[in-house]
């Protein structure tokens, strides 16, 4: 490298490189290090740390100390105090996203606003402090001051629901905002807000295109205690120029008739002649919500007056059959996203006949959809342009589906959780020519060994670019298995085993060491071994070095007692069972240091 020409280094390999892999490489000489310091990283404008990197003070302060010019800063702030970040908040920012802010408090508001007077995008991703009023006040001083916004999403995370918390979000936003996504806010305070964005973006004649008046918001993305009838018409009304629309409530108990969606809140989305996305989800805590009011009709009135929807997402539409996903399916022929979770009467029946109807699908999420057979997969075999594929808890998947999905050649996520299939299946999907990184076998209680063997051990493409396993609650995975996975499954970096009573001490062993295994194995980043309980191996011998390198992630809960490794700075721990990452519950989690 050191005979190399510093331009020819700049300009042809650190200009396709991000961050983290730039912080990484500047490690392998001093050439290198010396030519990211001081020629790359003080004219660098754009500072994005991966989500997966979790800086503490120390290390934010070296990165951005050397980052002088930077006008968009993202974080992971799971580690940080904000008193460590609010030096770096200067007038220069344009883009500020900050997540998983589990220390900080609402003071970041008032530094915000203070500090950052031209900023075009925030993202703030905060936890509950009980304290609504101080919340709705430091967001207000905020907005009075950030007067150019086009973009805000302000996510409170376990928030009780209180009028008051987005109060001055009605009163304050400024009219450049285009994008707004709220987390979590009453019905009525909703309504407020649309009515007071239709105030500011009145308009002398009628709209042409969602480009035309930058004071129009285009995307609206809320978490709601209720969606109603009220609020849909209210949106639809005073938001004609609305490409995107993203709501989902959280009931408490179940809504009475006068404050709930039914088929006329639906029907009113024709207004929306440029509406391209909707998202529409109830969820209640402990079990699925569903939405009793919405049948048949309310569908057919949303596929005849929104057909140029691109993507679809409904969760909890209990009451609406086969004709009504149908009539979707058929009538929306720009759907590229189609996403279904908790529909009790959707079956093979909805996907008869879509030769032809459904060429642009992208991505197909059927989940916990339990009429779904494998005649809807063999239905979609057709689509050629399908790249997602995710059927968990549709229980009656089988093998004879596998075929099918050969013909999938762009797929590259496969999620069969909760299936039938069985190792002849594994075998069958082995022979495919796609490149999938992430595969889900989760629950799968008919795969063993064997099926594991012949989908690492085939000439497929799949054992070169599978990166993601989930191979969770199968009774049939022991050691042998795990063992595979660790030296066949090269390019494998997440792995899920959770829930695997056969895993012993000879699979941690494994799985610690699967970068001395030869042939380009890549470690392990992420592992969740919550509950296996075989082991008898000590957890802080086994995370000292050199065992487990590159591993920032680790999911254990019952299969160890709490205890930290200092030896590991970047490593987290949960012991909570939270999936992948702590996506659920990342407040309560706290750094390995």
């Amino acid at each position: 490298m050191e005979s190399l020409p510093l331009n020819l280094i700049n300009e042809e390999i650190f200009s396709r490189l991000d961050l983290q892999t730039l912080l990484t490489v500047s490690c392998v000489s001093k050439t290198l290090k010396s030519s990211i310091k001081s020629q790359l990283l003080p004219f660098k404008s754009s500072l994005e740390l991966p989500s997966s990197l979790l800086p503490d003070a120390d290390t934010l302060s070296r990165i951005i100390t050397q980052c002088t010019n930077f006008n968009s800063l993202a974080l992971n702030c799971q580690r940080l105090h904000e008193s460590c970040l609010t030096r770096f908040l200067t007038r220069q920012l344009r883009q500020l996203s900050l997540s998983r802010c589990s220390l900080f408090t609402y003071q970041i508001f008032i530094s915000i606003g203070q500090n950052c007077p031209f900023l075009r995008v925030l993202m703030l991703e905060l936890t509950d402090q009980g304290l609504p009023d101080i919340l709705s006040i430091n967001i207000g001083y905020m907005l009075r001051r950030c007067i150019y916004l086009e973009s805000l999403c302000i996510k409170i995370r376990g928030t009780k629901i209180d009028v008051n918390a987005f109060q001055s979000v009605e009163l304050f936003l400024p009219k450049t905002v285009k994008i707004l996504k709220l987390k979590s806010l009453m019905e009525g305070n909703a309504v407020s807000i649309v009515k007071m964005l239709a105030a500011v973006g009145t308009f002398s004649c009628a709209p042409v295109s969602p480009t035309s008046y930058s004071c129009a918001l285009q995307s609206l993305s809320l978490v709601l205690n209720v969606i109603s009838d009220q609020l849909l018409m209210t949106i639809t009304s005073s938001l004609p120029l609305l490409v995107e629309l993203d709501l989902e409530d959280r009931p408490s108990k179940e809504p009475s008739h006068h404050v709930d969606l039914t088929n006329n809140g639906l029907q009113s989305l024709g207004s929306c002649h440029h509406l391209t996305g909707l998202s529409l989800i109830r969820s209640r805590k402990k079990h699925p919500g569903s939405f009793k009011r919405i049948n048949d009709m309310g569908m057919f009135l949303l596929s005849e007056s929104c057909k140029d929807l691109q993507s679809l997402r409904l969760f909890g539409f209990s009451k609406v059959s086969d004709a009504g996903f149908a009539s979707l399916l058929h009538s929306c022929q720009k759907l590229q996203k189609f996403e279904v979770r908790n529909a009790l009467l959707l079956s093979d029946l909805a996907f008869h006949n879509l030769n032809g109807t459904a060429s642009a699908l992208v991505e197909v999420r059927l989940l916990s959809c339990s009429l779904i057979t494998s005649e809807t997969v063999k239905t979609l075999h057709n689509c050629r342009t399908l790249e997602l594929l995710d059927l968990c808890g549709c229980k009656s998947i089988a093998d004879s589906c596998m075929g099918s999905i050969l013909h999938l050649q762009k797929l590259t996520y496969l999620n069969l959780s909760g299936a039938d299939i069985t190792d002849a299946g594994l075998s069958i999907l082995s022979q495919g020519s796609f490149r999938i990184w992430y595969l889900s076998l989760r629950g799968c209680k008919r795969i063993t060994d064997k099926g594991i063997s012949s989908l690492l051990h085939a000439d497929g493409t799949i054992v070169q670019t599978l990166a993601a396993l989930d191979a969770g609650c199968m009774p049939g995975l022991s050691d042998n298995g795990i063992i595979t996975i660790v030296t066949a499954g090269k390019e494998i970096t997440e792995l899920c085993i959770r829930n695997c009573f056969n895993m012993t001490d000879s699979s941690i062993h494994a799985l610690a060491t699967k970068r001395n295994y030869g042939n380009g194995n890549k470690p392990l980043q992420q592992l969740d071994i919550y509950n296996c309980s075989r082991r008898s191996v000590d957890l802080l011998s086994i995370l000292r070095k050199p065992f487990f390198s590159g591993l920032h992630w680790l999911g254990i809960g019952l299969t160890w007692p709490a205890s930290y490794c200092k030896e590991r700075p970047w490593l987290t721990m949960c012991f909570d069972g939270c999936e992948m990452g702590c996506h659920d519950g990342w407040k309560f989690h706290s750094p390995s240091v």
